[in-house]
């Protein structure tokens, strides 16, 4: 009897501390009503629940379940998400607000307790998931920006791109008529590329198989990536976070740590080399060596920039290439426009420039499949009035790309695949257009975009001009499953297998 009380005691408590925290709510929303007219209120949203906040409402599919709560609430909204309030904006006028008039104050990076960088110890080795722009956050980005993405870094990682691509094609070659896991196939592309820019190492093959550290690697990865996409009860309540109640720091530390090993080697063997007056690779490694960063930098920015190079193209890729297998219009005036301009051989990267249309098709995917459609979540460093709504300092602020990706005010007919809509626009992916930033604006903006530029047309461009695509049991495009699925960034549900044959004109 003592212990069935106890548990009905146990029982009893828990009901009372919801019932307390659900009338201080109700007590709160209260006030704020009263006070609304003396002072600007935050922006309005869906009504929390107690405790959990607004978390089950948008549990899944985030990118389409916030933005039909636009319609409802308007183009900027708040929600709690446990104790965190996020606010939400889903316009032209509230991503300008968001990334260009407010980008100072808005700038801070709010992140979950899962991600190594949310360690204020280690913070101050990474960039896209530094806290704040500081000092620190500036000479990292400036020496990613010297060593991989400027315009002179570009030119020089030419080679390494045409020839994974042209080893990729010879792949598919071998393979013809044959079902090929094309998402496979360009994520170990996409891999190898960013790994020999960044190391000079060839680590995997395009095949499923492997051999040596590549498919370990690539599988790690693939582990931190889903580990800091899922849910942490600590990002939730923060007061929870040093009990790691669902060990999802361990598992990452330890992840970590099997891939800084795995290069640390040639790390080491590169600063021997170094010291011992042998020539440089002059790959960005050895740039890194160059200004004297410490390896625990030089492995923390190695690391993110896997990560955010790799799977951010491979997913915008695989996009541009389903969504021309749906369109087979699109597909016929981009083969017409290869023919011309670039004719029965090998397409180069320094050609892409004068393939409009191809350009329009990438620029068209990336509108209907933001690689990221909330782009990286901000926190706003000091309160600010945005839209006449105050953001209270320490808020977690999202852009939903996706919503304005699909909004009729916007864009004509906007869930149809049109590239045309681009050919007669000066409308670009640089960050200046709000209602168009798939890679961000303000200072918080993608530096990969120059890379990113250069490697998804080059790659999607070199598929239609080598081979025609047929679907498993060459049924019709138009049955191709478009289906998306959000962990992080925007990826296709399932695999994208197609059956290459080789076009006739390059055979």
């Amino acid at each position: 009897m003592d212990s069935r009380n106890a548990v009905n005691h146990e029982h009893v408590s828990i009901f009372t501390f919801l019932a307390l925290i659900f009338v201080l709510r109700i007590l709160l929303m209260i006030m704020r009503c009263i006070t609304r007219g003396a002072s600007p209120a935050i922006p309005p949203g869906p009504f929390p629940w107690p405790v959990i906040g607004n978390f089950l409402q948008v549990r899944e599919d985030p990118h389409i379940k916030l933005s039909r709560m636009a319609r409802t609430y308007g183009p900027i909204m708040s929600l709690r998400m446990g104790a965190r309030l996020v606010v939400v904006g889903s316009s032209v006028k509230a991503a300008m607000e968001i990334l260009k008039t407010h980008d100072r104050v808005l700038s801070g990076r709010h992140l979950s307790y899962t991600q190594p960088a949310s360690c204020p110890k280690l913070n101050q080795y990474w960039i896209g998931f530094a806290s704040e722009c500081n000092d620190q956050w500036k000479h990292l980005r400036s020496i990613c920006r010297a060593g991989l993405f400027s315009v002179k870094a570009i030119e020089r990682q030419v080679e390494i791109r045409e020839r994974n691509v042209v080893n990729m094609v010879k792949f598919l070659k071998e393979r013809e008529g044959q079902l090929v896991n094309m998402s496979e196939v360009i994520y170990n592309l996409v891999f190898n590329t960013m790994y020999n820019i960044l190391l000079s190492r060839d680590v995997i093959g395009f095949g499923p198989d492997g051999s040596g550290a590549g498919p370990e690697l690539k599988e790690l990865t693939k582990q931190f990536l889903n580990l800091i996409a899922a849910t942490n009860v600590a990002d939730l309540f923060p007061i929870l976070h040093e009990l790691d109640i669902q060990g999802m720091q361990k598992k990452v530390r330890k992840i970590t740590e099997k891939i800084f090993a795995i290069w640390q080697d040639i790390v080491g063997e590169r600063r021997d080399q170094r010291s011992k007056g042998v020539g440089a690779q002059e790959d960005f490694l050895d740039s890194l060596l160059e200004i004297g960063l410490s390896d625990n930098h030089i492995n923390h920015l190695l690391l993110e920039l896997l990560l955010a190079g790799t799977d951010t193209t491979t997913s915008t890729i695989i996009w541009a290439l389903a969504d021309l297998m749906k369109n087979k219009d699109a597909t016929s005036k981009l083969r017409d426009e290869l023919t011309v301009r670039i004719g029965n051989k090998t397409i180069h990267e320094s050609e892409l420039m004068d393939l409009p249309f191809l350009q329009a098709c990438i620029k068209e995917s990336l509108r209907l499949h933001p690689t990221i459609p909330f782009l990286l979540p901000r926190r706003a460093i000091q309160s600010s009035k945005v839209m006449d709504y105050i953001i209270p300092k320490g808020s977690q602020v999202i852009i939903n790309t996706w919503a304005m990706a699909c909004d009729p005010s916007i864009w004509d007919d906007p869930s149809r695949f049109i590239p045309e809509r681009f050919l007669d626009s000066s409308l670009d992916f640089r960050g200046n257009d709000f209602e168009y930033v798939p890679f961000g604006g303000g200072r918080r903006m993608c530096p990969g975009l120059p890379m990113a530029a250069r490697t998804v047309p080059y790659v999607v461009a070199s598929l239609i001009n080598s081979f025609n695509w047929f679907l498993p049991g060459y049924n019709d495009p138009s049955e191709l499953n478009m289906n998306e699925m959000y962990l992080l960034i925007l990826r296709k549900k399932q695999p994208l297998q197609l059956i290459p044959r080789v076009c006739k004109k390059m055979a």
